[in-house]
């Protein structure tokens, strides 16, 4: 029961952060861009369409991180966090490092390793999952690094579609 609670609990703040993480750019929300700024981000990162590629990440940002929060789908959600921070990690923040503070991929690791822990693990008791029922199907090792792997599968790909990647990355 206090691995239920605490799932629960991990796993609501985790998916209400993530989905603000995405709300920022998506509508501005929390101080965030905006999809306008989010756009010209993405553009000098080498995503072109900019509009295009702020708008897919925004967005599962949201889903992924409201999934987690519901307990729903694992581990579909967990997989998307995966890829996003992945991307993220590569293009924008390995340059400077580890720590956030420098703009490095402490945020990016954290995130991924927690999103890692709920596709491994599964969302316990208190989920959505667990309430419909298809806890037991979802909690399958191999279904699990399925979805890892599609998660790394769709960081490869999102880094494949970059069209001009800035010179001076590290």
């Amino acid at each position: 029961m206090n691995r239920d609670f605490g799932l629960l609990l991990a796993r609501s703040a985790f998916g209400l952060a993530f989905a603000a993480h995405g709300a920022q750019k998506a509508f501005g929300s929390f101080g965030g861009p905006g999809l306008k700024a989010a756009a010209g981000s993405m553009e000098s990162l080498g995503f072109k369409p900019g509009a295009r590629y702020a708008a897919l990440t925004a967005y599962a940002e949201i889903v992924s991180g409201l999934l987690i929060t519901l307990g729903l789908g694992a581990p579909a959600g967990p997989a998307t966090v995966i890829g996003v921070m992945t991307v993220a990690a590569r293009v924008a923040h390995a340059k400077n490092g580890f720590f956030a503070q420098a703009g490095g991929i402490e945020i990016n690791v954290l995130y991924g390793a927690a999103a890692l822990a709920f596709a491994m693990g599964g969302y316990g008791r208190y989920s959505l999952d667990a309430a419909l029922g298809i806890d037991e199907a979802l909690a399958n090792d191999a279904f699990a690094w399925v979805a890892v792997a599609a998660g790394a599968a769709g960081a490869v790909f999102a880094l494949s579609r970059r069209e001009a990647p800035p010179a001076a990355e590290g």
